[in-house]
């Protein structure tokens, strides 16, 4: 089973990779082509909004067919789109085959999280969604500052032929492997797409998604805001910001390598919930210090990064655990949910704010203290009868529906 981990962590990198990786060509796009910047942009913004559709589609096709179907197509189409882009000759071309990228992008991020279901179960799915964890933290930190060596090496189209290289990476590995999926849902269509109704009537896993969701306002807001920050703000240089920005992912790995060795002694409920509490920490020291240089961002932000890798593991296995069917369906509508907050954070913190590190910092505090507070709520409600077999997440999860 562990062997799965590699082509699990691939297809967990691809948004952010796709994503992120030709950000620093952005700006040599739009002279080489004499295009406005938001004609430019488009390519990244319709790639979102496509990916996002694509991930609601993928999941109950994926409970209908299986998983190993849908996504030979996705990384199909995806190394056909990726090899497209590099060969654009305008930004016309360029933005219909980003389109196509997004569409096959969109399998490998739907369906990495419900193969991680279907195979593992309990503690051991826990120190899988851990591991993972690690490639959703670093990728979309690196992926900029590998795009920007492509770019001093090569030139831009090199970065969308590395992208086909990886897809083409991962077709093989899906090619190898076993169907996942144990009993595929052979009702129709319809049926099979009731599965969003069903799990929106899931007050427990829709309680769950929502709450941890927020925790990606902060993260992505400083994604998106750290560049005019570091280089505009602090006038650092493209290299002290890339190293600035390293220093970060470091952060995100380093929580959830740490969840991964402490949730042997400790309950991962517990470590939820220093996790949590953490995030809001960090967005306390951000906003007392003043921020006359850029540590004052790094710093405590590298204390909401740490945070937040370490409540990414068992709060995916926590919201996984409320559900017994529809698994591709359910893993879709984490990823849909997440990218909602996480492009909300983006947005907020690209409107015009005189101090973008206070932003980021409020949205910490709030993010993490509303979901430290509902949790500790759940936490207690559940005490109050707790069932033998001690604080289990399954069994926490009902007190969440009855209080959230």
């Amino acid at each position: 089973m562990k062997r799965m981990l590699p082509l699990l962590t691939l297809l967990t990198a691809f948004p952010a990779l796709s994503t992120d990786m030709y950000l620093p060509a952005l700006p040599m796009l739009s002279e080489f082509w004499h295009q406005p910047a938001s004609v430019v942009n488009l390519t990244l913004v319709l790639f979102f909004v496509v990916f996002c559709f694509f991930l609601l589609v993928y999941g109950p096709v994926s409970d209908r067919f299986g998983r190993r179907r849908p996504l030979l197509v996705g990384i199909a189409v995806y190394v056909i789109a990726s090899l497209a882009c590099a060969c654009a000759n305008g930004v016309w071309m360029l933005l219909i085959a980003r389109i196509f990228q997004a569409a096959g992008a969109a399998s490998a991020a739907a369906l990495s999280m419900a193969m991680c279901k279907d195979l593992f179960e309990g503690r051991m799915r826990e120190q899988m969604l851990a591991h993972i964890a690690v490639s959703m933290a670093l990728a979309p930190m690196l992926a900029p500052i590998i795009g920007s060596w492509i770019l001093a090496l090569f030139n831009w189209r090199c970065i969308f032929l590395v992208l086909m290289a990886m897809g083409v990476v991962a077709f093989w590995g899906v090619l190898r492997m076993p169907e996942t999926l144990r009993e595929a849902n052979h009702c129709g269509a319809v049926q099979v797409a009731m599965g969003y109704v069903r799990l929106l009537g899931n007050r427990r896993y829709t309680s769950l998604t929502v709450m941890m969701a927020l925790t990606a306002l902060p993260f992505f807001a400083f994604i998106a805001g750290s560049s005019e920050i570091y280089i505009t703000h602090f006038s650092l240089s493209e290299k002290q910001f890339g190293c600035f920005f390293a220093f970060n992912a470091v952060a995100m790995m380093a929580g959830a390598f740490t969840f991964s060795r402490l949730s042997h002694f400790m309950p991962s409920t517990r470590l939820l919930s220093i996790g949590l509490g953490g995030i809001c920490i960090g967005g306390l020291g951000m906003a007392l210090i003043s921020h006359n240089s850029p540590w004052s961002l790094a710093l405590p932000m590298w204390v909401v990064s740490f945070c937040c890798g370490i409540c990414r593991p068992p709060s995916n296995h926590l919201i996984l655990e409320q559900v017994t069917r529809d698994a591709g369906a359910a893993s879709s509508l984490i990823a849909f949910c997440f990218m909602m907050f996480a492009s909300a954070g983006m947005w907020l913190i690209s409107l015009n704010w005189a101090d973008r590190i206070n932003v980021i910092a409020f949205l910490a505090v709030i993010s993490g203290g509303i979901t430290f507070f509902a949790w500790q709520v759940v936490l207690k409600k559940w005490r109050l009868h707790e069932p033998k077999g001690g604080l289990q997440p399954e069994n926490v999860a009902v007190a969440v529906s009855e209080n959230i």
